[in-house]
């Protein structure tokens, strides 16, 4: 790969490789060389500028789960080394809340969940990134509820006005990331889909999914079959009925030895005006993020994968209300 160091066989291995160096293997250090000096990373609960701040943020979340693992499920990915390459990397990871943090006090409970990142690279280094972990299925294992967790984070930031605001279109920071991804099949495929299921055509989940696929969603669920897809699908778009679905960013691949697959980056951005995934409708503006990989067989859409962050959806909503 132009650009980047020779003992990374392709760019999976490169997110991957850097990925356990910096995480497993301690070598937070090496954020300075891997990470670009005005690095924008976006999660749902915030925006963090520059690699120090990622530094600082990783050297907390060690404190807080020093024993943590990431096990590495895909990276689908689209680009070029010369003109960038762009990453979506699907986590499972497994901690221990040894340490008092963001989590609150220490529980000692073990806890599995799934992340997705995506991220941009050129010349060896990233330098912008959307990351979503499934806060829901964290704070759960925790023994929190996440409306509840949501409310207590408020109150220990310094409250409404102190407190870290969520991701927002008003609270985004352009990066140098232009890029929509690649024009695979497989890719405008799965977009199709979700465009079809944010346009309240849940048909195409009876005649596009596999019946016996294996659907993972947010707060650690693990479906199998469309009667859950369609659950989830229509849970979440009934609690925002009217808010503008966007899709942001689209890959799909065809490699060997692999099933085809797509990774789509997606927003709603609207009222919560609707009963659903988030309950009593408050009229709050919301947005959510949500990053998405669909693996295909024979039989149509066989696995999912959605991430989204519950928290940071009831932060938005209790700060709009004061329900506080």
């Amino acid at each position: 790969m132009k650009g980047f160091d020779s003992r990374f066989k392709d760019f999976p291995d490169y997110i991957t490789g850097i990925t356990r160096e910096i995480w497993e293997d301690r070598g937070i250090a090496t954020l300075h060389r891997y990470y670009a000096p005005d690095i924008v990373v976006r999660s749902p609960s915030s925006v963090v500028e520059g690699n120090q701040g990622v530094i600082g943020a990783t050297m907390a979340t060690l404190a807080e789960f020093p024993d943590r693992t990431l096990l590495a499920e895909d990276v689908i990915w689209s680009g070029t080394p010369e003109e960038g390459l762009l990453s979506s990397h699907r986590i499972l990871s497994q901690a221990t809340h040894a340490g008092d943090g963001v989590y609150g006090k220490a529980t000692g409970k073990r806890l599995t969940y799934r992340i997705i990142a995506d991220c941009h690279a050129i010349d060896n280094q990233i330098n912008d990134e959307w990351l979503i972990r499934d806060q829901g299925a964290i704070v759960r294992q925790m023994g929190w509820d996440p409306v509840e967790f949501a409310r207590d984070q408020i109150a220990r930031e310094g409250g409404p006005e102190a407190c870290t605001k969520p991701l927002t279109p008003a609270t985004d920071i352009e990066g140098p990331y232009k890029g929509r991804g690649n024009d695979n099949a497989w890719g405008a495929k799965y977009a199709d889909i979700l465009t079809r299921i944010m346009g309240a055509d849940f048909t195409v989940i009876g005649t596009e999914y596999d019946r016996a696929c294996q659907l993972e969603y947010p707060g650690g669920v693990t479906g199998h079959g469309r009667e859950e897809a369609d659950r989830f699908w229509i849970s979440l778009r009934a609690a925002f009925p009217d808010a503008a679905f966007a899709i942001h960013h689209v890959i799909g691949r065809d490699d060997p030895m692999m099933p085809p697959r797509a990774a789509i980056r997606w927003s709603l951005h609207g009222k919560h005006s609707g009963w659903g995934a988030f309950g009593t409708p408050t009229g709050a503006e919301v947005y959510v993020l949500g990053l998405s990989h669909a693996e295909f067989g024979p039989r149509g859409l066989r696995r999912e994968y959605a991430i989204l962050d519950e928290t940071a959806v009831w932060k938005q909503i209790l700060l709009a209300t004061g329900a506080l």
